[in-house]
């Protein structure tokens, strides 16, 4: 069974927040703190990990 992961970034304190979710992330925080996905998240510096959440069913993280 895949794994898929809820995360939150935050941009500081107080800041800009951004959710989304993925199946590695480990990879997907690490594309964010190299700024190597250009966007919303890189404009706004978006790239500290402040919370995640792992669910097996894809469906139910997209609810989550």
């Amino acid at each position: 069974m895949k794994t898929h992961y809820i995360y939150i970034l935050a941009s500081k304190k107080n800041g800009t927040l951004y959710v989304a979710i993925t199946n590695n992330l480990m990879r997907k925080v690490y594309e964010h703190k190299s700024g190597m996905i250009a966007g919303f998240t890189k404009k706004y510096s978006i790239n500290k990990l402040v919370y995640f959440e792992s669910m097996t069913n894809v469906n139910e993280a997209i609810l989550r």
